[in-house]
């Protein structure tokens, strides 16, 4: 069981997208997880095996109490009955309170597949009759909460909140190059771009430019259906002026 889980496309996904956040809840005592739909097989560079044993190693940097794969198709990710039914019964295993996934729209259509599934998955796990679910799949759970990292997207998103990853960017960084057949001497993966810079400073500029928003030096950002509640108003941070 976990309190935060990450449902992701592929292997290094998370690591991208909210290595950080993972790594601030861990260093809050929560229990924090992955979920990675496909094993990264139909990648262009590194093995299925060396993805593997990769994942495991920025598994351990994260502190993740726990790694899991879905086992669905790299490349051929579809949001289907099957492929939400197969996640329902992994977030009804993991019982995550909240769960983070990939923006709803993307270069990359298994991440916008990972995003409609998760989205999916987490209501259904939620049915005592969900389609797919039988009864050796565990007691009902919804997660109280999806987010949806904005991490490297490129359309004009305002950010719900941003985490503070200041303290924990160079672990994040660490994770991410624990994937060393999929990044190193790399200048752009994915939906990560800016010139030839080395891909390490290009990261570091999106973290930066979320930092900012919140006058932090670096931060990850993150969108919600719901709109956010406060309670108190004198209290709130980020000075306007």
């Amino acid at each position: 069981m976990v309190d935060l889980l990450a449902i992701c496309a592929h292997p290094d996904d998370a690591e991208l997208l909210c290595g950080g956040t993972l790594l601030v809840a861990a260093g809050q005592g929560y229990r924090t997880g992955i979920l990675d739909l496909t094993g990264g097989e139909a990648g262009t560079h590194g093995s299925q095996e060396e993805r593997r044993r990769e994942a495991e190693e920025a598994g351990r940097v994260l502190g993740l109490t726990v790694r899991r794969g879905a086992g669905l198709p790299d490349g051929a990710l579809q949001d289907t009955p099957e492929a939400r039914a197969q996640v329902a019964a992994a977030v009804r295993e993991l019982r995550p309170r909240v769960v983070i996934t990939q923006w709803r729209k993307a270069r990359h259509p298994d991440h916008t597949a990972a995003s409609r599934i998760a989205h999916a998955a987490c209501f259904l796990a939620g049915l005592r009759r969900a389609p797919g679910l039988g009864p050796d799949s565990g007691e009902p759970h919804r997660p109280r909460k999806v987010l949806y990292s904005l991490t490297y997207v490129e359309e004009p998103v305002k950010p719900t909140f941003v985490v503070d990853i200041t303290d924990v960017i160079e672990r994040k960084l660490e994770a991410v190059f624990a994937f060393r057949s999929q990044f190193q001497g790399k200048t752009r993966i994915g939906e990560i771009y800016g010139g030839e810079r080395p891909l390490r400073d290009q990261i570091l500029a999106h973290a930066a430019h979320y930092g900012s928003l919140i006058r932090r030096p670096y931060g990850e950002p993150f969108w919600t259906r719901e709109t956010m509640r406060v309670d108190d108003v004198v209290a709130l941070e980020v000075a306007s002026f």
